[in-house]
């Protein structure tokens, strides 16, 4: 809502609320779209200011109201002025073997996060953008590493180990820049052929980043075991918990979660309960249980309040967080209030939320 003079109305404009004159009596009631002969109305009444609706007050859902309010706006504009910084930084690394310059890319993720007041308003923001086609592979590592400050945050780690963090986010999917575009992003199912070239990012990654000599251990592990798992599923060595560096298995978090968070060609992106579900159906046991229940759980907490709609169709507000199941909310419907447990309906399942 912005209040304007009488004399900025024009016709075809809503009122934001209702418009009384020195009586106390309504002249025009919220929601009335304005004509000539209203404000010819106003200006006997001597009206001299006028509350009306803008763009943001006519959104529906939550995707809407985010992408229209200032606070986005701001943060979308300076995402795509440091995104194609980002972006050149590494291409220039890659084919030039351009030193990657760590302080560089560490003030690109400072000139973003600052457009953000929160960590969950910065994964909101980040969830609402639409990254083009052709910057995927980069847009998923610049996004990894915003992401990682705010992890990092949430996993009470050091200062020191946060900025370790995100420097491993920046550069730990580098060996990517190396496979075709046509095989990284293809929408079939991969061969067996094609899938083993896609596995080999891992090491290739590592040694292109291990040539520098300048990199810190942590960040090269992450580089080389971010696809390892805690039960031994993962590649190229199939580690197992203790084996695996911390800071990879942090990576491994953000990986994934980046990944659920941005459409593909194959599907749309996940919404957070759906996101909280896959990693609750693997029962966690393939990632750091510690870190990945703390991060779910505020995941999680950032949606009460939230409408969602559910799979059988019924649509209502989040209103608790199940601690044991969070993917399974407790839900009051909009129809007649009442409540529904996810928890002990196991057959529904949040679809969209808005």
């Amino acid at each position: 809502m912005k209040v304007i003079a009488r004399m900025e109305l024009k016709p075809g404009m809503v009122v934001a609320e209702d418009i009384l004159n020195y009586k106390n009596e309504i002249i025009l009631t919220a929601n009335t779209r304005i004509n000539d002969t209203m404000i010819e109305k106003l200006a006997r009444q001597s009206i001299m200011v006028v509350p009306i609706k803008e763009e943001i007050d006519f959104a529906t859902t939550h995707f809407e109201k985010v992408r229209l309010s200032e606070g986005f706006k701001s943060f979308e504009s300076t995402y795509n002025i440091y995104f194609p910084v980002y972006k050149n930084l590494m291409m220039s690394a890659v084919t030039n073997r351009t030193p990657i310059k760590m302080e560089q890319l560490m003030e690109v993720y400072r000139n973003i996060i600052v457009c953000a007041k929160s960590g969950e308003l910065l994964l909101d923001y980040l969830y609402n953008m639409l990254p083009g086609e052709d910057d995927m592979t980069h847009a998923h590592c610049l996004n990894s590493a915003l992401i990682a400050g705010v992890f990092g945050t949430w996993l009470g780690l050091s200062n020191d180990d946060i900025n370790l963090l995100i420097q491993c986010a920046f550069v730990y999917d580098i060996g990517k820049l190396s496979i075709p575009y046509q095989i990284l992003w293809k929408p079939e199912r991969l061969t067996s052929e094609e899938y083993r070239l896609v596995m080999r990012h891992t090491t290739i990654g590592h040694d292109f980043l291990a040539g520098y000599g300048t990199f810190d251990q942590h960040v090269l592990n992450a580089a080389l075991q971010h696809h390892e798992r805690c039960d031994g599923s993962g590649y190229p060595k199939a580690l197992t918990d203790t084996e695996i560096d911390r800071f990879a298995k942090y990576i491994a978090i953000i990986d994934t979660y980046e990944a659920m968070t941005s459409p593909r060609s194959y599907r749309q992106k996940l919404n957070p309960f759906q996101i909280i579900a896959n990693y609750e159906n693997e029962g966690f046991v393939r990632y750091d249980y510690a870190a990945i229940k703390s991060i779910l759980s505020h995941i999680a907490g950032s949606q009460l309040g939230f409408n969602v709609q559910l799979n059988s169709g019924q649509i209502g507000e989040v209103i608790l967080i199940n601690e044991k199941a969070l993917s399974r909310p407790l839900i009051k419907l909009n129809t007649d209030n009442s409540l529904i447990d996810m928890s002990a309906n196991p057959q529904l399942a949040i679809v969209s939320v808005f």
